[in-house]
Order: C-alpha cells, then structure tokens, then sequence
C-alpha cells in the first residue's frame, strides 16, 4: 500500500505573488507537484495557469480537486524543456509569467516506494517519471571512474572516489537493489555527520536524482524555454534548492539580462548581449526565518526573479553556464 502524502508546502510563494502584484494573465507552473504555486496563482488573480509535472502520480493526485477551477486551471505531463512546445499547443505562446520549482518534491520524497530518500527504505529508484533508468541501473551498471565522475559533479561530493571504488566493490557480491543499502555503505565510509550537518549520504543521492532524471540539462532548456515564451513584461521566477541549479539560474539570468562581465568593454556590442530579462530584484531572494521554521525543507532554497524585455529571444551555449563536464556531454555540448 502507498504511503499517505505528506503536505507539500510550496517554498517563497509570498515574495513571488508580491513582485509579480496585481497577478493577471495566463502564468505557466512548470513543476507543477501537489498544486501550490498553481492554486495559490489563481487565486491571486491569474485567469489561467497550465501546470506542468513529468511525475504522472502528481496529476493523478491533482485530478480530484483541478476541476474545481474549471477551464483556468490546464494540467499538462511533460518536462521543463517541453515548456514551449506545451505553450503553443494550450494557445498561450504570450505567458504573464513562469514559475519553476526545481528540484524534488515533498510528495516525492515522503514516498519510500520511489525510492528518493535515505531515511526510510525502498527501492534505488528515483525515477520522477517513472520509466527509463534507475538509480539502481546507474548504480550497478556504471565503471567506477564514471561513477566517481557523476558524485563529484552532481553531488559535489569530496569522498566520491571511495565511495565509487566501495559501490564496485560491493556490488559483485550483489547488486544495489534499495536506499538503505546504498545509505549504509555510504554511512560506514565517511565520518559521523555533527549536529546540524547533513547526513552522510546527501550528496550521492542528490548527485543520482539528478543524473537520473537529467535535472540540470532539463534546468536549462526551461530557462531558455521560458525566454521564447514570456511576454514583454512577463516574469520568470525560479526557486532552487542547492549551488549547482542556483548558479545555472544566476549566470543564465545575468548573461540575458547583460550583467554578466564582458571580456573587454571596448569590445562591440553582440546580439547575445543585449538584454532580454531586467532582474527584479538584482540578488537572490531568500526564506524568512518565519517559513523556515513554519517549512524546514525551505532552508536552503534561494529565489531568483525577472521580468522579460522586448528584445527576441536568442539561443545560448550552455557551456557559457559553466555546466558540469558530464551534463555538457548529456546535452551533446
């Protein structure tokens, strides 16, 4: 049997609906979960919101009570990068605004049968879509440099090359089949955790959900998704949860919005440099402690906020990001 959800608060929704006063339009949420950002949205006043989520057990969910809003409310599956493919075919290729929540939800995370947390145990899943491989299959299946690889960059993980000569080693016993079995061989490894740190095994599973469901490559082309999308005067609002996707969100933003340094100011001007985005406001928005201790798992989440110019959008070189060499490889960059 499921587990019962969790509730599934969503993270700086205050400042998002205060920057973005009087809410009006048609608004995009495009991780969509337990409905927060969405509902929250509509009631503020936005006409339409099309909700996005990869994760069919989240529309699923969202079925018995998204009809309560009638047409305004459109549930769409797909992924970030499918943002303006989505928009086009709900006739709403001019959005009000854009809101990304990046990263896993509560629903996700409360669920031991999918297999995203370390605390209780389930199957090495991760899969947000629930198809295509799993955590297990990375797992099992990886060479030890390449798993090495994938916890130093995704996870920034210091130990990442013994825990990778560990995983190989262990698993010619047998393979790695559920949470707890990864989380104890990591636990043994590495030193006890202080009070207030993470636990031991935070860095690999965030490296594997993200490798898992390509969380840094979907990251981008929804940003670049959103640029092609947004009307002049549109906002984009992006909450993320760790360094790696803040600082994708915070060089993609200053690139567009021509705050990024250029290599000479003699230089002339390029197209690339003419901004698309104004920051509103310029630095990262951060939780009070307020929602931290009303919302734990808001802790670590930073958000940042633009209002989209009228110059076209461009196409970018996401190694202009500085993505980790292994996510430029998955992007064919």
């Amino acid at each position: 049997m499921m587990a019962p959800l969790g509730p599934h608060v969503p993270v700086l929704l205050t400042p998002i609906l205060a920057a973005a006063a009087p809410v009006s339009g048609t608004w995009l949420d495009g991780t969509f979960g337990g409905g927060g950002y969405a509902r929250a949205l509509l009631d503020a006043g936005a006409e339409r919101v099309i909700g996005i989520d990869r994760d069919p057990a989240a529309l699923a969910l969202a079925a018995a009570w998204a009809g309560d809003f009638g047409t305004r409310l459109d549930l769409r599956s797909g992924r970030f990068g499918d943002l303006a493919r989505i928009a086009v075919e709900a006739e709403a290729p001019r959005l009000s605004g854009v809101v990304l929540d990046i990263g896993v939800s509560s629903m996700q995370i409360d669920r031991p049968e999918r297999g995203f947390s370390f605390q209780k145990d389930g199957p090495l899943d991760m899969r947000m879509e629930q198809a295509g491989p799993s955590a297990a299959d990375l797992v099992n299946g990886l060479g030890e440099r390449e798993l090495a690889d994938l916890l130093f960059q995704y996870g920034e993980e210091r130990a990442s090359r013994r825990i990778a000569r560990a995983i190989v080693a262990d698993r010619r016993n047998a393979p790695f089949e559920t949470t707890l079995q990864l989380a104890g061989l990591i636990e043994r490894l590495l030193p006890r955790p202080k009070p207030g740190q993470p636990h031991a095994a935070t860095r690999s599973f965030q490296a594997l959900r993200i490798a898992v469901n390509d969380e840094l490559g979907e990251l981008v082309r929804g940003l670049a998704a959103a640029e092609e999308v947004l009307a002049p005067g549109g906002w984009l609002a992006v909450v993320t949860f760790h360094s790696l996707e803040d600082r994708i969100v915070k060089r993609f933003l200053q690139a567009r919005s021509g705050a990024a340094p250029r290599a000479s100011r003699h230089a002339p001007e390029t197209a690339d440099a003419v901004p698309r985005f104004a920051l509103s406001p310029r630095k990262a928005v951060l939780p009070s402690e307020a929602e931290v201790l009303a919302n734990p798992r808001a802790r670590s989440a930073k958000l940042r906020m633009a209002r989209r110019l009228e110059a076209p959008a461009q196409p970018f070189d996401p190694a202009a990001l500085v993505l980790p060499e292994i996510a430029l490889r998955g992007m064919g960059a």
